[in-house]
């Protein structure tokens, strides 16, 4: 995983209305009680301090300036690593795997998945929180008014965080294919189709928030506008639990 990051910049992007929105979705579709959850580049461990408050959770998070500025309002495990400390653990560890916003920069898919589908329960699943280039695309269309870089995403390349450094794209379904085919795809939401098109001073209005999530869960699941958003959030399940 990246060690390049901004911290500073990434802090007040998930402290402002648009990244509790961010986070406030991708938590509507990972309803878990008393599970046994691992959370992979927990970060500041927003995800794994949502999800400690009823499950039983270890985070691993490489970047210990990171975890300088984490959220530890609920009990749950920290570990300072990457892949390695996964290759320690114990077969089917884990009910509930997360993995947000991490393989874009993580160059050992296949070696990660492999640990995934070894640490994972038979009934479990895995969520995984992406890039969409259209979705990036848009934003630069819409948002931005960058053409240059808009037609440049189109023909060729990958997108620059400002936070993370360059992003390594990906499509959806070849989540189905690291490690042989380890997993299958259950579901994809969208996250982030509208929002990452406003004016951020819209974002700063009392009801912008509750409105928001109002409109965005309403299609996360319509393919139209799944297909255009930002992030799509992806749950897949064992291949033994694929038909």
């Amino acid at each position: 995983m990246s060690e390049n990051i901004n911290i500073g910049g990434y802090l007040d992007t998930v402290n402002a209305p648009w990244g509790k929105l961010f986070y406030k979705l991708v938590w509507r579709n990972i309803n878990c009680q008393d599970k046994k959850i691992l959370d992979f580049g927990s970060g500041f461990g927003l995800t794994a301090n949502h999800l400690a408050k009823k499950n039983d959770v270890t985070a691993i998070e490489p970047n210990e300036e990171m975890l300088v500025h984490q959220l530890r309002e609920n009990q749950y495990q920290q570990l300072i690593g990457s892949i390695e400390k996964l290759e320690k653990m114990p077969n089917q560890s884990f009910d509930v795997i997360i993995c947000h916003n991490v393989l874009e920069y993580f160059s050992e898919r296949d070696r990660l998945f492999n640990e995934f589908y070894r640490l994972l329960s038979p009934e479990g699943f895995l969520s995984v929180v992406k890039h969409n280039k259209t979705g990036k695309i848009m934003q630069k269309a819409v948002f931005e008014y960058n053409v240059g870089e808009a037609l440049d995403l189109i023909h060729h390349g990958d997108a620059v965080s400002t936070n993370f450094g360059t992003i390594n794209e990906y499509e959806d379904y070849e989540l189905g294919e690291y490690n042989q085919g380890s997993f299958c795809i259950e579901k994809v939401y969208g996250i982030r189709t509208f929002f990452a098109l406003q004016r951020n001073e819209l974002k700063i209005e009392p009801d912008w928030l509750s409105n928001m999530y109002q409109l965005e869960s309403a299609v996360e699941e319509i393919p139209t506008f799944r297909d255009i958003a930002f992030f799509h959030h992806v749950i897949l399940k064992p291949k033994t639990q694929c038909f």
